[in-house]
Order: structure tokens, then C-alpha cells, then sequence
């Protein structure tokens, strides 16, 4: 077993990776094809595209917290355990190896998919959220069978308060201000900075459309010296 599948967040910080460089290592992290075993449908791959020729124009800080109905968690700091308990369903899948493997609950219900992802070397023993991503699909979900039902008072997805499925476009530049990329269907917020305590900290929101309406939302943050 690899000495890094056990350190704390505090020791995962300290690889010296700056915030655009651990963004993109994520984004490959979060595009690893599914293992044959695994028993329930990995998150969706993440875009590498959507972050080309994307600067970090987003002034305040982003993906720092993040609810479930009543339940409120906050990125780099909530563990899957904890959400896993609150729910009372969901099992912790895993796939990849050491550094490049992910951690992640995934639910459905009515239309929605959800799924909750840490990284596996950064996200520490307690595999803290680093990643959220929720969609909206076409067709209901309760037909399959591949990811627990998340009770209705588990709804809706909040990312800092003020982010859920269903915002129109307008809704949502008035919520978090102009993005640092748009397109004809998916709008982009980044944001670096460096926090009190020395680290810097790389966050983000990746949002689709269709029909104005937003259908697709991922955000998530790290946190590196």
C-alpha cells in the first residue's frame, strides 16, 4: 500500500502543487474509465475542455459549503461517512490506485443523479468531498438500480447557499456574477487564492443548460501549499 493512501489532509496540502496544476490533475482523476467490478455508475467524467483558456476572474471564494435539504457540509472538510450516516443509504465506491483513485456515494431520485466524490490521496483516510456533481436527467431515474434512492428531505443540492438545479441563466449570473468562460450551453466560474493560513486554494463550478435552464452542476475545490 502506498505511504500517501494515508495522509491527512494537512499532509496532503504540503505536495506543493500549485491550484491550476491539482485542478487538472483532478480533472484526469475524475475521468478514469470505471473498473469492470465496480457496482455503481462513476461520476461523470469532468470536462477538460471546459477549463481551456479559463482564467481565475471569480474574486470570492467558491465551493466552500454545500447542503443536501437540512443537511450542510463543507468541501475539504465533510467526509462521505458522514453524509453516507445522514442519509442512512448509499455505499462508498472506489476505484483506481494510491494517488489516482476516487472515493464516491452516488444517489438518484425522480430525474436527479447525484454524486458525492473525494479524491483519494487529498481527500485523506476520511475521504473528505472535494467534488459534488448533480444532474438532471431526460427521463426518470428510478428504473435503475445501480445507485440508492436519496429520501426527498434530502433535496435540493445547495453548493455556498444560493447554487441549485432549475436556476435560469440570468438567476445564476445574478447569484454569483458574470463567469469566467460562457458558451452557447455551459457557463464556467473559477477562482485562486491564497487563505490566511498560507495555502492556496483552487475552486470551482462547471454549469450546463438546456433551455436556460440550468441542468448540470459541478463544483468542487482543493487546497494545496
Amino acid at each position: 500500500m502506498s505511504d500517501t493512501q494515508n495522509l491527512t489532509p494537512a499532509h496532503a496540502r504540503q505536495f506543493g502543487v500549485d491550484g491550476r496544476k491539482t485542478l487538472f490533475l483532478l480533472l484526469l482523476l475524475f475521468a478514469i474509465p470505471a473498473d469492470d467490478c465496480s457496482a455503481q455508475t462513476p461520476p461523470p467524467p469532468a470536462d477538460e475542455r471546459a477549463f481551456e483558456r479559463v482564467q481565475p476572474t471569480v474574486v470570492k471564494r467558491l465551493a466552500t459549503r454545500f447542503s443536501l435539504g437540512a443537511f450542510a457540509g463543507r468541501f475539504e472538510e465533510t467526509p462521505l461517512g458522514a453524509i453516507r450516516e445522514a442519509v442512512g443509504e448509499g455505499t462508498i465506491q472506489h476505484q483506481g490506485h494510491a494517488g489516482g483513485s476516487i472515493y464516491w456515494l452516488c444517489y438518484r431520485r425522480a430525474q436527479h443523479r447525484l454524486w458525492v466524490v473525494s479524491h483519494g490521496e487529498m481527500g485523506g483516510p476520511d475521504h473528505l468531498v472535494a467534488e459534488i456533481v448533480e444532474e438532471l436527467t431526460e427521463k426518470d431515474t428510478e428504473t435503475s438500480t445501480d445507485c440508492a434512492i436519496i429520501p426527498e428531505k434530502f433535496a435540493p443540492v445547495v453548493f455556498d447557499g444560493k447554487l441549485h438545479l432549475g436556476m435560469s441563466r440570468s438567476e445564476v449570473v445574478t447569484a454569483l456574477g458574470p463567469p469566467s468562460k460562457s458558451e452557447a450551453a455551459q457557463m464556467v466560474y473559477y477562482h485562486e487564492g491564497k487563505l490566511a493560513d498560507g495555502f492556496d486554494e483552487a475552486a470551482w463550478f462547471v454549469l450546463r443548460f438546456r433551455e436556460e435552464k440550468l441542468v448540470s452542476m459541478r463544483g468542487g475545490k482543493t487546497t494545496t501549499n
